[in-house]
């Protein structure tokens, strides 16, 4: 044998040999047996991976604010979601993201295999993502796992998506879907697409803009209108056309609606509705009020899902938005005068027929200034708690010390620094700049707000009753004394208790608790029980219309006359309010009412910045400064600025004039009665007895003296309603002493930090 038919032969064995290695059966055998080992690892995964919990992120969602009338206020939390029912979602809508994703949704099990293992090869080559995942598929992969592109978290895709599909219906599963999916420009979910595309909620979208959500889908960037180029543009509006002839294929779309379709230009992206400006303070005072009702935690909340609606009206907080710009902000120069950056404004308006707080006021924004000036509690309302101590004379039907009951008409003597009789401590208030009045009624001392006469009277009736009355009125009063200092409102108040108090007065005496939130409710849960605004009779309703008929002499007769009396718009209105301003004008209010709005506007002196003051002593940023001098002008009082704000506020928010209906026997207070006759022996002066050691009692103020001479009639009004010459940031009628408080470091701190201090 040759070498040729040797090297032929040795070929020919070679080959009969790999014929044997590689039979048809035995390649066929081998197949088999991958496939069972295939099956069998692929069982043994079924049965070792499980549905997982939903992942935290695509939980999330926003907490939405609405205003009364519904309208949107703000959005709040990490994600903006907010899920909403297949059932708020039209039909046609729905169908449009099964016409782009998965015709074959409805009656497959979940799983496409052949997408899958086309997915599955391509990460494994590394030639990236790849489509052909079913709704059920991509569902699983936005609710249960993450967006990673790995074997492992495809076969995982894989199981849970059979067994997904088996647990759930497939409404739950395209809802899922359609709420955990991401439509660019920040949105979550179709409610926040609607809202950032179109500018509508889901169940008003058209299947024209339906479809052009789920087109957006494939490419939420690429696909965006606003940014898109030539050629993104026209793949968004091909891939729109392919979703609605899907649709007719289907038979989900009638043929000749789809033709006059038209492509809906989506509108230009906006800001997310955030809390800029007083929303902010809106929508805290709203977060703090359903976490009290329900005892839960604030990290609670913030996984979002809330619809909360407000009790604030939308026109009349932007009123009193521009009331507080043109009479306060506009007259603050802060470049020229740095004090005028230490006024910080406060205010609440409440409806006293049901408690909505209708409009509020907490500062400059919390980017500037995070603490709410309407519902902190840290400042002085000085002399607006004087009628507090009048109500609880006419409610308890207290006497003076003489026996003589206690009316508008009673009279007491208004000489300053006289000490009170019947008291357990020394206790001489000084009214303001030392003013003497001589004997007056109880109506002319609360016009012209004398510290004197409120002293007396709240030891007449007993300071405990004083104190129990301003806890029934809804002022927070736990843990303070019920010392002779407090008649001068020397307590921590806020814009948002004043308003409760005063609408607790304007409602005949039943209690009125402020209240911001209309409605709460959490995703699929029972809205939440919110507590009752309107409360029961907690003093008389003669004592309450007692006390507002006499508050209309401080607007017709007293230190709110010029303010008020005399705004545009108010002078046939029936006004009952009250001036403060507390002792070294840290702060300065006017709290007042109709028959159908109460509003509360306080202004506080706060330090804008550390500083050094005129007498050389440090002053830390946020503590308690005076006002004096803000605006260009000398003290700031209760008839100044915060009187100001409140009419314009009130002439343009309370609609037509109208008129208090009063069950009283004290008339209408326009005009007091003269200041003649004698008083009660018990209110007469008395010689000074001892000083007493007791820390709460006062130390004499440093107000310059001035007439002891008690007018006859009240002096002129200047243009903010004080018997002062001096325009409206000058000095006013306000009494008070000299002891003043600081801010706490905790914003909303419930009481000033030396209790014994004092305020006008």
């Amino acid at each position: 044998m040759g070498r040729a038919e040797a090297r032929r032969a040795q070929r020919r064995a070679e080959k009969s040999g790999i014929r044997r290695l590689f039979t048809w059966r035995k390649m066929l055998g081998t197949a088999f047996g991958i496939c069972l080992l295939g099956m069998g690892a692929f069982a043994v995964l079924y049965m070792v991976v499980q549905v997982p919990e939903g992942n935290a992120q695509a939980r999330l969602q926003a907490n939405v604010y609405k205003y009364s009338d519904g309208s949107l206020l703000a959005r709040t939390g990490k994600v903006n979601r907010e899920i909403v029912g297949l059932a708020e979602i039209p039909k046609e809508v729905q169908d449009t993201f099964v016409a782009a994703e998965n015709k074959s949704f409805y009656s497959d099990k979940g799983v496409d295999f052949k997408g899958t293992a086309r997915g599955l090869i391509n990460t494994v080559s590394g030639k990236g993502k790849q489509g052909g995942s079913t709704i059920t598929q991509q569902y699983v992969k936005n609710y249960y796992l993450d967006q990673d592109q790995t074997v492992t978290r495809k076969l995982k895709e894989l199981v849970i998506s059979l067994k997904v599909d088996q647990k759930k219906s497939k409404k739950e599963i395209l809802a899922g879907y359609i709420n955990t999916s991401y439509y660019g420009r920040g949105a979550y979910g179709i409610q926040a697409a609607a809202q950032a595309y179109y500018g509508v909620d889901a169940k008003d979208l058209d299947v024209a803009q339906g479809a052009y959500l789920a087109a957006l889908l494939q490419a939420p960037s690429q696909y965006d209108w606003a940014v898109a180029g030539p050629r993104g543009k026209a793949l968004v509006k091909e891939r729109w056309n392919y979703v609605l002839n899907n649709m007719v294929e289907e038979d989900w779309l009638d043929s000749a609606k789809r033709q006059k379709l038209k492509f809906p230009v989506p509108r230009d992206p906006k800001p997310l509705n955030g809390v800029a400006g007083q929303k902010g303070y809106i929508v805290d005072a709203a977060r703090q009020a359903v976490l009290k009702q329900l005892g839960i935690s604030g990290e609670q909340f913030d996984l979002g899902g809330w619809t909360i609606t407000v009790n604030i009206d939308k026109k009349k907080q932007q009123q009193l938005e521009k009331s507080v710009e043109t009479k306060l902000i506009d007259k603050l120069d802060t470049k020229r005068r740095k004090l005028d950056k230490d006024v910080q404004a406060g205010a609440v308006s409440v409806n006293p027929k049901n408690g909505a707080v209708l409009a509020l006021y907490g500062g400059r924004g919390q980017s500037e200034h995070w603490t709410s000036n309407a519902t902190r509690r840290d400042y002085q309302p000085a002399s607006t708690f004087k009628p507090v101590i009048l109500a609880a004379a006419l409610d308890q039907r207290s006497q003076t010390q003489d026996d003589e009951p206690i009316t508008a008409s009673t009279r007491y003597d208004g000489t300053s620094k006289r000490p009170v009789v019947g008291g357990d401590r020394y206790f001489a208030p000084e009214n303001e700049d030392d003013q003497n009045y001589g004997q007056v009624t109880v109506q002319t001392a609360m016009n012209k707000s004398i510290n004197s006469v409120f002293a007396q009277m709240g030891v007449d009736v007993g300071m405990d009753k004083v104190m129990q009355t301003a806890g029934k009125l809804g002022m927070d009063v736990e843990g303070l004394p019920a010392a002779p200092a407090q008649t001068l409102g020397s307590m921590g108040a806020s814009p948002m208790e004043m308003a409760g108090i005063y609408a607790t007065l304007d409602n005949h005496g039943k209690k009125v608790t402020p209240q911001i939130v209309k409605s709460a409710v959490h995703q699929g849960d029972e809205p939440v029980k919110m507590p009752d605004a309107i409360g029961g009779q907690v003093i008389t309703r003669q004592a309450a219309d007692s006390v507002t008929s006499v508050l209309t002499g401080v607007v017709d007769d007293g230190t709110a006359h010029g303010a008020v009396r005399n705004a545009e718009g108010l002078s046939k209105q029936q006004i009952a309010g009250k001036t403060g301003t507390s002792d070294d004008n840290k702060s300065a209010w006017f709290s007042g009412y109709t028959p159908d709005l109460v509003t509360s506007v306080g202004l506080f002196g706060e330090a804008a910045f550390d500083r050094t003051d005129d007498d050389g002593k440090k002053v830390k940023m946020n503590a308690q400064v005076p006002l004096k001098g803000a605006g260009g002008g000398g003290r700031v009082n209760g008839g100044g600025f915060p009187a100001e704000i409140w009419a314009d506020f009130t002439s343009h928010a309370m609609g037509a004039p109208n008129e208090f209906d009063l069950d009283t026997d004290m008339g209408a207070a326009v005009s007091p009665p003269p200041d003649t006759g004698s008083p009660s022996p018990s209110t007469s002066p008395t010689a000074d007895p001892s000083p007493s050691d007791d820390p709460s009692t006062p130390p004499p103020s440093s107000e310059p003296p001035s007439s002891s001479e008690p007018p006859v009639s009240p002096p002129p009004s200047s243009p903010s309603g004080d018997p002062s010459s001096e325009p409206p940031t000058g000095p006013s009628t306000e009494p008070g002493p000299s002891a003043t408080i600081e801010l706490p470091d905790v914003s909303g701190d419930r009481r000033p930090e030396n209790e014994n201090d004092q305020s006008r």
